[in-house]
């Protein structure tokens, strides 16, 4: 995978579109557990939505070989 990818004269960074993707689908599946009511048998709540980023994005990255 490239280090960087050209977008309209720019270089971004290619972690950057893994990141965004990421916190859209931590939005999403952060959303849904709380609807579900997940979070009330979780003992840190704010401790399991950071490792579920956490393992979302290295999970990404680690994936495309970035």
């Amino acid at each position: 995978m490239p280090r960087e990818i050209a977008f309209a004269s720019l270089l971004i960074p290619t972690l950057l579109p893994v990141f965004l993707g990421c916190a859209a689908a931590y939005w999403l599946i952060d959303r849904i557990l709380a609807r579900t009511g997940l979070f009330g048998h979780v003992w840190h709540p704010a401790l399991f939505r950071a490792a579920l980023f956490v393992c979302l994005f290295s999970g990404a990255s680690l994936a495309l070989g970035t």
